[in-house]
């Protein structure tokens, strides 16, 4: 027989020994296994294996998540469960418009910080997204056989746009097929940030603004944002001062009174969509017999609502770069006159996600209504 026809033969006989000797029950799992999973790490540092074919997916209580990760894969059909709260922001902003199909998202699994695990198993989701700070929810969700992944929101220091970054560049690793749009969003975003700084550096410290934030205020109530909540950030990165900087509390516990506002004398003051307030209410106090009408920001009409488009404009988010932007106009509106934020508002939301927005509908994304704090 011809040398090349034997060795041929030998080469063909050694390539298929391996496959002979096992069978096709031994190997095919396995490599089934190996293509059908991915493995993340989550903010928890949890190692978490998930489909790499992911098509069920449910957002817990990291609110902000369900709006984020629906315009990352620039449609909500993944989407089965979400918050209640994550549904009142997308049917109050542009979400539900841009987005309709997120209205089908069930809702019935969670009630406030109440999880339905029987409710929730019924949805039958592929992976679970919660907030990392709520290690019970984790366990339920965990010890129930699901894939839970776990969202921080304070990881980062409460610094809003790295917090985005890392969020987004999360979602990169379980839906790789988008990945192009975290190095979109995360380049953007240094770009605005760093466009401010270059103005607002020049700032002296005495000329600074005086900044309070109301995160929720109503007769009962009146909390800001302290040191250790996203306040403290994006009045750093507007180049203004944080008057509730003083406070060590974090999050959303930082309650003060008047007298605490009279001390600090804001000559700027923004209202989240965490709370039903308005401006107006504080123009006309109508909340709670409180007199605002000695405090620098109201007596110059600077009392402004924290806008709402994808989600509530104060915590991370898809709408970061640009609120970070409007934010900065409205502290320091001689530094910035020359921003054109409609413009702005639609070309990023065009060349990052392919959303053709209106000129009404920015303006309804920067003059929320009350509805927007429904469910809180």
């Amino acid at each position: 027989m011809n040398r090349k026809i034997i060795s041929l033969l030998l080469c063909i006989a050694l390539l298929a020994l391996p496959l002979s000797g096992c069978s096709s029950a031994d190997t095919e799992p396995a490599n089934e296994e190996v293509a059908s999973t991915i493995t993340i790490t989550d903010d928890n540092d949890n190692v978490i294996i998930l489909p790499s074919d992911i098509n069920r997916v449910v957002v817990t209580d990291i609110y902000p998540f369900a709006s984020i990760l629906t315009i990352f894969l620039g449609s909500a059909e993944k989407l089965v469960g979400i918050h209640p709260v994550c549904m009142s922001a997308a049917k109050s902003g542009l979400l539900s418009e841009l987005f309709p199909e997120i209205l089908n998202a069930d809702t019935s699994f969670m009630t406030s910080n109440n999880l339905n695990i029987e409710q929730l198993l019924k949805l039958n989701p592929d992976v679970v997204f919660y907030g990392a700070n709520n290690h019970t929810l984790g366990d339920t969700l965990t010890k129930a056989g699901i894939a839970a992944v776990a969202v921080s929101p304070s990881k980062w220091d409460c610094d809003v746009i790295e917090t985005y970054d890392q969020w987004v560049s999360m979602l990169s690793k379980i839906f790789p097929e988008r990945a192009e749009i975290s190095e979109k969003v995360s380049t953007y975003s240094k770009e605005v940030y760093d466009s401010i700084q270059k103005t607002v550096s020049k700032i002296e410290d005495t000329d600074k603004k005086k900044i309070l934030f109301l995160f929720k205020y109503d007769k009962a109530t009146m909390i800001t944002s302290g040191k250790k909540f996203f306040g403290q950030y994006w009045c750093d990165a507007v180049g203004g001062i944080n008057v509730g900087e003083v406070i060590e509390e974090g999050n959303s516990i930082a309650a003060i009174n008047m007298e605490q506002v009279y001390e600090w004398n804001p000559d700027v003051i923004f209202i989240t969509n965490f709370t039903s307030s308005q401006p107006e209410d504080l123009y006309n106090n109508k909340i709670g017999g409180d007199d605002w009408s000695s405090v620098t920001a109201v007596k110059n009409g600077e009392v402004y609502k924290l806008p709402l488009g994808s989600y509530r404009g104060f915590t991370p988010g898809a709408d970061t770069p640009v609120i970070l932007l409007w934010m900065a106009q409205k502290v320091y509106p001689k530094l910035f006159a020359n921003v054109d934020m409609v413009k702005q508002v639609k070309d990023y939301y065009m060349n990052l996600y392919g959303v053709e927005l209106t000129d009404e509908q920015v303006n309804r994304m920067y003059n929320p209504s009350r509805d927007g704090a429904a469910g809180f």
